[in-house]
């Protein structure tokens, strides 16, 4: 039965140890011991990026896990998103409906065509290195290239009748 309960203190020991390491990922170490009620909707998402990490998957899949934030808030988790990737460089694949999101965040931009039977329309290749600046991609004549070229692909796809 004693190893029974050391096996279990292990378990429960290095399970706080994770949950500190994540919450502190996602720069919640000091809201750790609030409920879900009294923290903001920023903060419940990074919880869920948190959650999501600890798990280790081999693929993290995000579906659009900005949406619901105001610009300062999403801006802000973006940053911290990208700034997790870059030291744990975990394959991720992300859904989005934002332009300027895919291209900040991604390497690769897989554009799908409309409706039910959607397919692969194109995939675009991302140039710009890690890190990342989103001002410096601002002031970026490839950037606009990009997102133009992005845009334009669905207004021909998005825009015609079904």
């Amino acid at each position: 039965m004693k190893t029974f309960y050391y096996s279990i203190d292990f378990f429960c020991k290095r399970s706080i140890s994770l949950v500190n390491e994540h919450l502190a990922m996602v720069n919640l170490t000091a809201a750790a011991d609030k409920y879900p009620d009294q923290i903001s909707g920023g903060m419940k998402q990074r919880v869920g990026i948190a959650r999501a990490l600890a798990l280790r998957p081999k693929m993290l899949l995000m579906d659009e896990p900005f949406g619901a934030l105001d610009a300062l808030t999403r801006g802000k988790l973006q940053k911290q998103v990208l700034d997790i990737w870059e030291k744990h460089r975990q394959a991720a694949m992300m859904i989005t409906h934002d332009v300027d999101e895919a291209i900040y965040m991604s390497d690769r931009i897989v554009l799908m065509t409309n409706g039910p039977a959607a397919t692969i329309g194109e995939i675009l290749a991302v140039p710009f290195a890690h890190p990342r600046d989103r001002q410096e991609l601002r002031e970026s004549q490839e950037y606009y290239e990009l997102r133009n070229y992005a845009l334009n692909f669905l207004d021909r796809h998005f825009t015609q009748d079904e």
